[in-house]
């Protein structure tokens, strides 16, 4: 390692991270699992809001439902929830607890995500669905592996759960990850689980097959679903529109299409789009 190397290295090392927690901080308690949003604006910079006073409540084992065009502050929501950043205005609190006066570790302990781009090592199949939690025995990965739907793509493989995946995954295919990460998440069991865009990559074959292993994932959780495809989230309890980095339209599914607004612009679009470039696929829907 160069000398200039060491000293950027250092440069990096004496950074203050801008999230910070109180000293003693106490744990988050988990009861029931409710999330709410009161009035909450971001903004990395003060010309440009990412976030406009955004306010919802996710009751305890429903899902709630983000949709919108790119770039209106969907997957800023889930950084502000997982704490990468605090709100520049407005609170968000699990339980009635304000996150940002709990530990990290507590907060982040309690939550299960689903990304759109799963970060895998290059190790086995069965450590790095073991990272979701360390100390799980074997029979734990084995039956969070069966209930992600992995077991019969795992047993075609001669190296079985000891199949090296290759760096960041490469020997996998897009849902073959995607199952990967839903296996992590059910062996970590978290009370509280976000769905980040998780099926928006994949072909509609492939995603069928992931949302069935969500569907069992979701049940008795409380789920936030960033969604891109609205086939998707048809059954969710709340879908929250946004546009721009503010709320304009939120209901059910079937409420949201006959306001005629936003929403059913974005459902028809969709809808014609998909009629015009896979006439004969069809998307199985999001159901608790």
């Amino acid at each position: 390692m160069s000398l200039i190397n060491i000293e950027k290295m250092f440069d990096l090392l004496a950074i203050k991270p801008k999230i910070t927690e109180p000293k003693d901080s106490p744990e988050l308690l988990i009861s029931r699992g409710e999330i709410e949003f009161e009035q909450v604006s971001f903004y990395y910079n003060e010309k440009r809001q990412i976030l406009k006073h955004v306010s919802f409540k996710l009751s305890a084992g429903q899902t709630l439902a983000v949709v919108g065009a790119s770039g209106a502050g969907k997957s800023t929501l889930v950084k502000l929830l997982f704490r990468f950043y605090d709100p520049s205005q407005g609170c968000i609190r699990i339980d009635g607890q304000d996150i940002s006066r709990v530990s990290q570790h507590s907060l982040r302990s309690h939550i299960g995500i689903v990304p759109q781009d799963t970060v895998l090592f290059n190790d086995s199949i069965l450590e790095n669905i073991r990272y979701g939690r360390v100390d799980a025995s074997d029979q734990e990965v084995m039956q969070a592996i069966e209930m992600a739907h992995l077991s019969e793509f795992i047993r075609q493989l001669p190296e079985g759960v000891e199949t090296v995946v290759g760096e960041r995954g490469l020997k996998l295919s897009g849902g073959e990850k995607q199952r990967v990460a839903i296996a992590r998440t059910i062996l970590k069991q978290p009370p509280i689980l976000v769905f980040d865009e998780a099926t928006s990559s994949l072909d509609s074959h492939s995603e069928q097959s992931i949302l069935k292993a969500i569907n069992e994932l979701a049940k008795n959780t409380t789920s936030l679903v960033i969604a891109h495809r609205l086939s998707t989230v048809i059954h969710a309890d709340q879908i929250l529109v946004l546009q721009q980095g503010e709320i304009v339209e939120q209901g059910n599914h079937f409420n949201l299409l006959t306001q005629q607004g936003h929403y059913a612009r974005l459902w028809q679009a969709q809808q014609d789009s998909a009629k015009n470039t896979k006439p004969n696929d069809s998307i199985e829907p999001v159901a608790k």
